[in-house]
């Protein structure tokens, strides 16, 4: 018998959904804190699984629109899934309230950290698809996001921090991937700083460092890009072409080996 948490209900009521398995919801509000104060699972592969989920849906509205090209449309469904706005959806609905923190991590005000809120709203979505399925989870994410998406759509109002996705297709004509590595971690698990660095063919070409991992990988993302621009400029002062193959030639070669 799953045990409950007692305000499962009044979010369920604010989602518009019953859940079948209420643990898939409870699970999806459990903060790594309280998992291990506690012994129990949290939310962390169903963030995982939510990622993923989020990422097709609005790919799926950007793409059925086919007003934009595919590199604006990715840079698009970045600021719709970036950690700001799923923070600011998260306390839309309202999720700290319902969140399961343990006291360390709560007497550190972690409830309302913008990084957790946007975890535990990925990690929603993906309970609410593993107990009622994509179509349904699609209509409460669109009733979510409300005009969010169509505003981005027909205005294209979006702030363009979406570094990662420059950055490859800064690089993407030359079938390179840019991978990212967390490289250091410092701190209790519920405060835990990530320095994670941007690496080509293994060389390190920027480190990001925060108490998230996504907005980690995106600094470190944007201190590439940053080494670009000079790259491009060094290029430019001694005469020489500054196309993609000799930046990433300078790029590669100056990069630290990870």
């Amino acid at each position: 018998m799953n045990v409950r948490h007692p305000d499962i209900e009044r979010l369920e009521r604010r989602m518009g959904y019953t859940f079948r398995d209420h643990q898939l919801l409870r699970t999806a509000l459990t903060h790594t804190s309280y998992a291990h104060q506690f012994g129990v699972e949290s939310y962390e592969r169903l963030e995982f699984l939510g990622d993923a989920i989020l990422g097709f849906i609005i790919a799926q509205e950007l793409y059925l629109d086919k007003k934009f090209p595919e590199g604006m449309s990715t840079r698009i469904r970045a600021a719709l899934v970036c950690e700001d706005t799923l923070a600011e959806l998260s306390a839309q609905i309202g999720i700290d309230e319902f969140a399961l923190i343990g006291t360390g991590a709560e007497n550190c005000g972690e409830r309302h950290r913008k990084s957790i809120m946007a975890d535990m709203f990925e990690a929603h979505v993906a309970a609410m698809y593993l107990d009622a399925g994509l179509e349904q989870t699609r209509g409460y994410v669109l009733k979510v996001y409300g005009d969010r998406i169509k505003n981005m759509i027909t205005e294209g109002h979006f702030i363009d921090h979406d570094y990662k996705s420059r950055l490859q297709e800064k690089i993407q004509g030359k079938d390179r991937n840019v991978t990212y590595e967390v490289i250091n971690e410092v701190g209790p698990v519920h405060d835990c700083v990530f320095t994670v660095a941007a690496a080509i063919e293994g060389k390190y070409i920027g480190t990001g460092v925060s108490n998230s991992k996504k907005k980690a990988q995106q600094l470190a993302a944007r201190a590439a890009m940053e080494k670009i621009k000079r790259i491009e400029e060094e290029l430019y002062d001694r005469g020489e072409n500054p196309d993609s193959e000799n930046i990433l030639r300078e790029l590669i070669g100056g990069g630290e080996q990870s």
